[in-house]
């Protein structure tokens, strides 16, 4: 790319997106009407800050597709926000929620600050100002457009945003639904916290279960004993960890902005937390080696990279330098369609952004659907299950004459509550897109990576839809 050429993100989903349609059948306008976003909402409101001045600030909510609605896509607030990386983290979530099967148009907002230079209370009016924009525009509801946490907001953010939006929508009884990822005393779902980083883990894990693929990376299958190099220890970056390292991986690095820390032996995600809870930053980590440029450790030992952080990690400058057998994108567009062609050059398998980290849309989908049913999942059945597995036991231990241990007998009897349900759902969603994806990749021949079949499976799933709207004839 030329120093004179402005970089666009959305010009780089547009690109993965053309190199994928033509291993499909569909016509050039259908494709023409998938890629494009169908709503941009640009805004600007006046905010009075702390010390009595008045800030406009910059914002946006894009909403790429209206094939499904309602519209869902997270809020970011970042000093980086621009329209064109909206309107790209919007068509990603298109083409994610397709492969997911989650029955949502995709959609994005962003707000134009750094969080870290205002006030709780400065964020709180910020917050609350762009919803009451959004709903003045009709660009958020439990049936349109529905957000969610992203990069700078989290729980409270969103109950600000359900609190202003049913304030100003009083009596409408769907109304927690019009966003997800809030405080479960605010109708938030169990597991919402760590479901993007357990659903990358479970779909790295998919893949490193095929023989062939396996075989082809020359690794042995399984998670068991892999080193593993996750860049940023944010929720997704930290919960990606933990289940890795539970599952029998080496977390042998983590780079966080303030530098990394490499240790061949493997470290302890909670310990390294803790220790920058304690220090403020994750250097002079006890046994660990410094490394003073935090990409440096992209570019370290390891079995699997998980890019946690933001996009463009993975460049042409360094994608040649990537030492990593499997690359699992764990943020949004960590790597440019230079870097892939690279990657993909040198037998680097990229497992991508667009279904990897679907694990957050996933579980927020299973929030709403809670807050449209107005019942907690597991309460209906739970008691119930767990008294049929008692009895059901209990037989067994009279027919037998054997008694079955503690552990054993706990196991057995517990009746499904909420996080287990949907740890479940989020585990099933994620093996069956994973195998999907991987079956288109191997029966199309052609098809020269995970993220161009990936692009193949949500094209015609989305056209599909349209087509059976009767939109196209």
């Amino acid at each position: 790319m030329s120093e004179n050429t402005e970089y666009s993100f959305f010009g780089d989903v547009c690109k993965s997106f053309d190199k994928a349609a033509k291993f499909t059948k569909w016509d050039k306008g259908i494709l023409e009407q998938i890629k494009a976003c169908n709503a941009v909402f640009r805004m600007r409101f006046p905010v009075k800050m702390d010390d009595g001045r008045i800030e406009v600030i910059e914002a946006y909510r894009v909403q790429h597709s209206h094939h499904k609605a309602p519209c869902k896509g997270g809020i970011r607030f970042a000093a980086e926000v621009n329209q064109d990386e909206v309107m790209a983290l919007a068509s990603l979530m298109t083409y994610k929620c397709a492969i997911v099967n989650v029955p949502f148009g995709g959609a994005k907002g962003g707000i134009k600050i750094n969080p870290r230079k205002y006030s709780a209370y400065e964020l709180e009016k910020i917050t609350r100002r762009y919803t009451s924009e959004l709903v003045k525009k009709n660009f958020i509801g439990p049936g349109t457009d529905v957000p969610a946490p992203d990069y700078g907001t989290g729980e409270r953010e969103m109950a600000w945003i359900v609190d202003t939006y049913t304030t100003l929508k009083p009596g409408e009884i769907d109304g927690l639904g019009c966003v997800t990822g809030k405080p479960i005393t605010q109708g938030g779902v169990r597991g919402r916290r760590e479901a993007t980083g357990m659903g990358v883990f479970f779909g790295v894990r998919e893949v490193c279960s095929n023989d062939d693929v396996m075989k082809n990376l020359g690794l042995t299958t399984g998670i068991l004993g892999k080193k593993v190099i996750v860049q940023g220890l944010g929720n997704v970056g930290y919960h990606s960890g933990i289940y890795f390292q539970d599952a029998g991986a080496k977390i042998v690095g983590i780079a966080e902005y303030e530098g990394a820390i490499y240790n061949p032996e493997g470290m302890d995600v909670d310990e390294v937390f803790q220790h920058r809870k304690s220090t403020g930053s994750i250097l002079n980590f006890p046994g660990a080696q410094n490394i003073e440029k935090s990409t440096a450790a992209l570019e370290m030992e390891c079995d699997i990279l998980i890019p946690a952080a933001l996009e463009n990690v993975i460049n042409e400058e360094n994608a040649n330098r990537i030492k990593a057998k499997i690359i699992g994108e764990a943020a949004n567009g960590p790597i440019t369609p230079e870097a892939d062609e690279i990657l993909n050059a040198k037998g680097t398998l990229v497992i991508p952004d667009m279904f990897l980290n679907a694990g957050g849309v996933t579980v927020s989908y299973f929030e709403w659907l809670k807050n449209l049913s107005h019942v907690r999942y597991g309460r209906l059945e739970k008691r119930f299950t767990e008294n049929l597995n008692s009895h059901i036991l209990s037989q067994m231990e009279v027919l037998s004459g054997k008694q079955v241990s503690p552990s054993e007998r706990e196991f057995i009897m517990h009746g499904p509550d909420e996080i287990s349900l949907v740890h479940s759902g989020l585990e099933e969603t994620m093996i069956s897109a994973t195998r999907e994806v991987m079956e288109t990749w191997k029966s199309h021949h052609n098809i020269p990576d995970m993220r161009t079949a990936a692009y193949v499976v949500a094209i015609n799933k989305v056209a599909t839809s349209y087509a059976e709207l009767g939109i196209f004839p």
